[in-house]
């Protein structure tokens, strides 16, 4: 019998999200800080049939916490414990700013999937720089074969103006390439006004190649750069942002991102709707976020690596991603509702298909 829905459900389940979820958080990085940890880790490390090559680094496991969870780079060290390959950091913005209103973390328990509008709240890239530094380094110390890779989602300063948004991107770029593993530019969040128009091909070509132009030279080595997108964008809209990542020779692309979409919830329409607007994640995203990787795969072939996130909840959703074209995949929703030894019983089981 599994332990932790119980717990969540008497825990968690009646709290206000966003306060269940600063409490899980600080009991995972407090199990860091008291060496509790360490030890964890050695019950949760992937086994290493699991290592998975990418984008010139080797990543412990194919599996990683997608962005949102960590928006500020304080969990990296106590999230990496857990058994995840890679962990993802932000969305950081170029300035500091509060995010939206509260409440702006929903839960959908009977749809196991979340609606947030949390809106890029976090300290800003200069705050955030020192900290990624600072777990880089320790992840190396602590891992003698291969650590666990950071990645670093960049994002827009709400209010910027779209016209200076490539400059707003920059800031963050230039601050955070040198410590990151890998850099994600974020242009698909629903909840930063006009954002989502960054993913026109004509606008998005000159923020990449900026970004990208500005990462490896503050980090004095290629950082990889991948773009994030939105499982909203059209059929046709997804085939060209495919073909300027190619024209582009960007490393990779990541998808998707939460949808605006609220079709086939089973959570009563008025529930629902009382959550107002935002983005929706979880496993009502799973078969779109798959039509859309399965899509990418057929645009782009061997020439970029797809990291395939949305819906993801189990080891069987993991293998079923990279059977479709991922060479890694993401997931965060069904960290809330399946505890913190989620991600090391999705590597127990990718390993035991892999003996």
């Amino acid at each position: 019998m599994r332990v932790y829905p119980t717990f969540f459900k008497l825990a968690f389940s009646w709290m206000d999200a966003e306060k269940a979820h600063k409490i899980g958080f600080q009991a995972i990085r407090f199990a860091h800080r008291s060496g509790a940890g360490r030890v964890l880790a050695k019950m949760t490390a992937p086994h290493p049939s699991l290592r998975t090559e990418a984008f010139g680094l080797t990543f412990p496991s194919p599996f990683g916490l997608a962005a949102g969870f960590d928006k500020e780079g304080h969990g990296i060290e106590a999230l990496a414990e857990l058994g995840f390959g890679h962990v993802e950091v932000g969305t950081i913005t170029g300035q500091a700013q509060p995010g939206n209103e509260k409440p702006r973390l929903f839960r959908l328990i009977e749809d196991k999937a979340v609606i947030n509008r949390m809106g890029f709240n976090n300290d800003g890239a200069a705050a955030v720089a020192p900290r990624l530094k600072a777990a880089r380094a320790a992840l190396q110390r602590t891992h003698s074969g291969v650590r666990p890779v950071i990645g670093v989602n960049i994002g827009k300063t709400k209010v910027v103006e779209l016209d200076d948004a490539v400059e707003d991107y920059l800031v963050s770029a230039r601050s955070l390439a040198p410590a990151a593993d890998y850099l994600v530019v974020n242009v698909s969040s629903p909840n930063t006004p006009g954002l989502r128009l960054l993913q026109n091909v004509e606008t998005l070509r000159p923020l990449l190649r900026a970004v990208g132009d500005a990462a490896d030279e503050s980090a004095g080595r290629h950082v990889p750069l991948l773009v994030k997108i939105a499982p909203d964008l059209s059929d046709e809209d997804i085939d060209d942002v495919a073909r300027l990542a190619l024209d582009l020779k960007l490393d990779g692309i990541i998808a998707t991102n939460t949808t605006i979409g609220r079709e086939g919830l089973v959570t009563d329409p008025g529930k629902v709707d009382a959550c107002g607007a935002g983005g929706l994640s979880g496993a009502p995203l799973k078969a779109r976020s798959l039509e859309v990787l399965r899509r990418l795969k057929a645009a782009v072939g061997e020439g970029l690596v797809l990291i395939a996130v949305g819906g993801v909840q189990s080891a069987a959703d993991v293998q079923e991603r990279l059977d479709a074209g991922a060479t890694l995949v993401q997931g965060y929703t069904a960290f809330l509702y399946e505890g913190p030894f989620w991600a090391a019983g999705i590597n127990r089981a990718l390993a035991k298909r892999r003996s």
